[in-house]
Order: C-alpha cells, then structure tokens, then sequence
C-alpha cells in the first residue's frame, strides 16, 4: 500500500448497554475487564498510530503505550518503534506539557489543529509534539492525507465520542470494535459512544457484523464499515 494513501481506520469503544462511555462523575469508568485490556494492547501493537482527542488526553491522561513487552519486542525487531505514535485533534491547543501523552514512552507525537492556533500550540508544548495545521475546524480527511503521508497504514482511533462522530460522519472508517459492558449507566449528563448525526450506516445500509466474541463479562461486537475491512 503506497505511503500516500489513507490509512486503515479502526475505532475502538467500550460502552455500558444504554450506550454510554463514561458517567458523570469525577473519575474515570471503567468499562473493559483485564482480557479486553489485554486484547486492547494487541490491536494497539498491529497499529502505526493510534489516536484520541484532546478531551481524552485532558480528562483521562492516556499512556497510548503498548503493555506487553513481548508486543513491544516483536515490534522493535520489525524495525518499528516499541509503541505506535500517538496522534490528538485540538480545537483550541489547550493541552498540558506535562500529560502522559507527551511525557511517556518514546513513540512519535502529533497534535493536528487549526491553523489560527497551531503556533501558539508549538509554543506550549515546546518540541514535544509535531504541531500541524489541518483545517478549521480540523478535518479528518486532512489529518489522514498527512498521516499517510507520514507512513501511517493502520491507524487505531480510541475516542472519544465527538471524535469517533467525526470520523464515522465523515465515512472515514473501515472497521468498528465495539465493546459492550454488563451494565447500565441511566445518567442522560454522561458522554455517549456518538451525539445525534448522520451517519453512512442505517436502516437501509447496514453495517456488517464480522465477528462476535465473549470476553469474560463483556462482549465484542467487531464490524465492517467499508469493503477493505476483510472478515
């Protein structure tokens, strides 16, 4: 696959039955069990990029770091780097220098913003992350041009919901691993997988159900959104 093209998109989302992310309180919900984690960091090793926005980096502070140091053995001894890099949409650059996505682990860093704030972002974060000006507001097509561009092939988006709205909207991605947890959340204040919006999947276009797999108490729901996601 040439460099140039767009990359694989894959999201990734865990979610309560009533669909939502998280609740509405102070600390963060936790959704997955210890093998989903786990199944989560083989996915991430399969992957040149993986990507949240900078909601998520504020409010959850993600490594975006491979766990598994075989993972990251077999990476390094393809030649690549023992984490993917790690990639943020901002609208305003309002980030912290100091959160683990730009302290931890060695992986490459991009912060893709709108133009109007792209070098007041470089100057906050002071070398830590390359600063690229993709739109206004930042378009996931121009992020993808410039990841391919980049040599990025696979890229793994985790959220959150406004993100993952983005990307799905736009018919940006090929493939969804939704994750469904045995519980329900029933505050109408809490961030939902997606916002209302259209989508390219609906009652008269179905997405495709490729696999479905039990994972101790919570179930895997992998689906196909366009013709290169194989089976």
């Amino acid at each position: 696959m040439p460099a140039t093209a767009r990359p694989y998109v894959l999201l990734s989302c865990a979610t309560s039955i009533d669909g939502y992310i998280d609740d509405a309180s102070e600390q963060r919900l936790m959704l997955s069990n210890a093998d989903d984690l786990d199944r989560i960091d083989e996915v991430r090793a399969g992957c040149d990029a993986i990507l949240v926005g900078a909601a998520t980096v504020r409010r959850d502070n993600p490594r975006l770091l491979i766990r598994d140091p075989d993972r990251r053995a077999t990476r390094v001894a393809r030649g690549l780097p023992a984490s993917p890099a790690k990639v943020t949409l901002t609208a305003r650059g309002d980030l912290d220098p100091a959160a683990r996505f730009f302290t931890e682990g060695e992986a490459e860093r991009l912060v893709y913003c709108p133009p109007a704030v792209a070098e007041r972002t470089r100057d906050r974060l002071a070398g830590l992350a390359t600063v690229v000006a993709a739109g206004d507001p930042v378009d996931p097509a121009a992020v993808l041009a410039d990841l391919g561009n980049r040599g990025v092939r696979r890229l793994m988006v985790e959220g959150g919901g406004r993100v993952h709205a983005q990307f799905l909207m736009a018919g940006l991605a090929d493939e969804l691993h939704l994750v469904v947890a045995p519980f329900f959340v029933g505050d109408g204040r809490a961030p939902r997988f997606v916002r209302d919006g259209r989508f390219p999947w609906h009652s008269e276009r179905r997405a495709r159900l490729t696999e479905v797999r039990q994972i101790g108490d919570v179930v895997l729901l992998r689906y196909g959104l366009s013709d290169r996601c194989g089976d």
